[in-house]
Parts: C-alpha cells; structure tokens; sequence
C-alpha cells in the first residue's frame, strides 16, 4: 500500500487576507506534486483571532469551494480550543493556568495551538505560513534593474529535506521589515537613527543589516536567483552566534518531537520564533532554498494573483499607516529585548539593559520628529515595565516548554 504523506500548512492570522492568499495559491500547492512519485496529502490549519482587527468569523470563511476538492482544511475555532482545554484538565494532564499559558492567540500561543493540532491530527510535517507572504521570489537584474518574478515551490522544497532534518526554514524577499526607508542625514540624523535601531535590535534586526539594505536597495530585499532556482541547501551552524529561525517558511517535522521546542513569547511583544530557536541546540535546522515575497506593508497584495509590478517603491515614513505599522514592531521588539537578553546574556543584563534605555532616551525625539508625533515615548515606558517583569516572563518561558513535553506524547 502506497504510504501517503500528511503534511499541514499552519496560518495564524487575525487578517482576511489569509483567504486570498489560500484561494490564489491552491492550484499551485496541488501542483508541485503532479508529477510526484510521493503520495502527498495537504491539510490547511486555520487559527483565526478576531480581536486582531476586529474581524468576524464570516471574514475568514471565504475560501472558495474549489480549495476543498484536494485540500482539507481545518479551522480551529474559539469553541475547539475550550473544549480541548476542558479535557486536558479534566484527565489531569494540564491544570487550569498551564493551558492558558500554552493555547490561544498570538504568536507564540497561536504556533503551540496548532502545533499541538497539527500532532493531534497525524501531520508528519508542519509548514507555518504568514498571511502576508506569497510563494514567488522577486529577483532585480543587476545591469537593467528589470524585474523577474519567479514562482516557488514553497511546499515540494520543504518537502525534499525536511525528512532528513528536525527543522528546515526558507528564504524571505520583498518588505521584510517594518522599518520605513529614510534618508540618512536628510530625513533623520545617521547617528540617531543607528542608537534608535540599536536600542530596539535583536537577533534578526541589526544596525548593519539595516543601513546595508538602505543603501543597496532602498530597503527592498531581491532574491538571489540561484536561491530561486533551487540550488545551495545547506545545514544551518551555530557558530557561537545563535541558530536562529524566524516564524514563517518554518517547516517542522512532527516524526522528531523531541527536538522541536515550544514557542513563547512575553505578553504583547514578539519574539515568539527567537525563544523556539534558543532551545534548537540539539536540532538539525536545514536552510532550504526557497522563497516567500513578504508584502510587509500589504502594497502588493496583487503579486498573489499573479499581477506582477515592474517597479517596487521604496516605503517612506510619510506614506499612510507607516507610522502606525513600525511603532507597532518596534513596541514589539523593544517589549522583549529584556527577556532576550537574560537568556543570552544574564551575566551582563542589567548594563545592556541600561545601555539600551539610553540610546533610546537620546534617539527617540528624533523618531518623533520624523513622523511628527510623540508616540514613541512609549518605549522607554514598555522597556521599563518588561525589564521589571523578566524573571516573571523566564518562568514562563521555561513553563510553557514544560507544557509542551507534556503534551507531546498524550
């Protein structure tokens, strides 16, 4: 009997755009195992929150009939995880506090959920997906700055080495980050600005990342076409600078569940794919090469219909709901630098922490002279109130882990 291979694609989403993302990417889904000599079946997990933008549930149920002719799809719904949570205390498993650590909303509650169905369901392997990201890499000639669209097959490639791995994590491209393009010493001073990105940074935020991206290419990322052809896989090291993974094109095998951790994050912050990778130490984490276009900003939700731009603009602090869009990452962020910071550097936690504040005390009237606002004052707040509560969060960190090696063999 021919073996059938169960494989999940996780969205936790609190935007509708998950449904357009799924309705114009399934027929290509279904088709990089055409000519497959591997009998693979898909299986769509959908963990929907409606506080996220005050949403209803008639917003995410509009995937198209045709979606379901090869592609089951499981939405897990406010009901779903209370009745799970009820049986899970009621057979004395978790108590009561455990499970409102583990399942929920957010990012790092949401991946655990449907971690945990995605296991309950049989999957052998789970891909998460953002709402935000299609399947294609956008690649610039060098000599005409032409660009080249080309479509991935995000599911076939995961597929290919994650057999062989515990984790395998692809490649992003487009608006990878939040933070708006400026000028340097025109629209905000250099000097500033670099304390302000250094004051908020983390693992996969640097200074130098940052300016390099400014100066190459407007703060756009390209795909590299070897990459997007598939080529130059390779087993992700440590190397003393941390093995880490972001949160999406994250593909994890469920055979290996004793090297797959849980994800955490403090209350209201991010970092929920940083505290997963701490605990990655004994897995084996594949770069697989294949891309996801992160429209960031949502300007270019017509590259999933296949209506490809010639040109990617550069996103200014000026364009509407820029401003809105990074204090929102860059609260985020600073709202779990603390924990960060314990974890990897506990020995000096109380200069870098100091360290921090002060760059940001001096950086952040230049970022609201620039957008023209005061809002930003509100990180000094966010990173004093997590620095008083960052053994609280390590607890939980630690607990959540718990949770999960509970959970994994029930």
């Amino acid at each position: 009997m021919e073996q059938v291979i169960k494989f999940g694609i996780g969205f936790v989403t609190g935007r509708p755009n998950v449904c357009k993302v799924i309705n114009n990417t399934y027929e290509r889904l279904i088709n990089q195992f055409k000519d497959s000599d591997k009998k693979v079946e898909l299986t769509i997990f959908i963990l929907f929150d409606l506080g996220y933008q005050f949403t209803t549930r008639i917003d995410f149920y509009g995937i198209i009939p045709n979606v379901y002719k090869d592609i089951k799809v499981k939405y897990i719904t406010p009901e779903d995880m209370e009745e799970e949570k009820k049986k899970l205390i009621g057979r004395e498993i978790l108590t009561k506090q455990e499970t409102e650590l583990f399942f929920g909303h957010g990012h790092a509650k949401g991946r655990n959920t449907l971690m945990y169905y995605a296991q309950k369901s049989g999957m052998d392997y789970l891909l998460f997906w953002d709402d935000d990201e299609y399947p294609v890499a956008v690649i610039k000639d060098e000599k005409t700055n032409e660009l080249m669209w080309k479509e991935q097959d995000n599911i076939a490639m995961h597929l290919k080495y994650i057999e062989d791995a515990d984790v395998t994590i692809g490649y992003h491209c487009g608006y990878i980050s939040p933070i708006p393009y400026v000028e340097l010493n025109k629209d905000i001073d250099e000097e500033l600005f670099k304390d302000f990105i250094e004051g908020i940074s983390n693992e996969a935020v640097s200074w130098e990342s940052v300016k390099k991206k400014f100066k190459e290419n407007g703060g756009i990322t390209y795909a590299d076409s070897k990459i997007a052809n598939g080529e130059g896989a390779y087993v992700q090291k440590d190397e003393g600078k941390g093995n880490w993974v972001s949160g999406s094109t994250l593909c994890l095998n469920l055979k290996h569940l004793d090297k797959i951790p849980a994800f955490y994050n403090p209350e209201g912050a991010r970092g929920e794919d940083t505290f997963f990778s701490v605990n990655l130490k004994n897995s084996k984490i594949v770069k697989v090469p294949v891309y996801h276009f992160h429209d960031g900003f949502l300007k270019y939700t017509s590259v999933v219909r296949q209506k490809y731009p010639k040109t990617l603009k550069k996103i200014k602090a000026t364009d509407e709901e820029v401003e809105q869009r990074f204090l929102k990452a860059s609260r985020g962020w600073i709202k779990y630098k603390p924990l960060l910071i314990y974890v990897t550097e506990q020995e000096h936690y109380k200069e870098k922490i100091k360290e921090n504040y002060e760059k940001l005390e001096k950086s952040i009237p230049e970022i609201n002279k620039l957008f023209g606002t005061d809002v930003f004052d509100t990180l000094l707040t966010d990173l004093k109130n997590y620095d008083k509560n960052v053994k609280k969060n390590y607890n939980e960190f630690i607990s959540t882990n718990e949770i999960w090696n509970k959970l994994k063999n029930i």
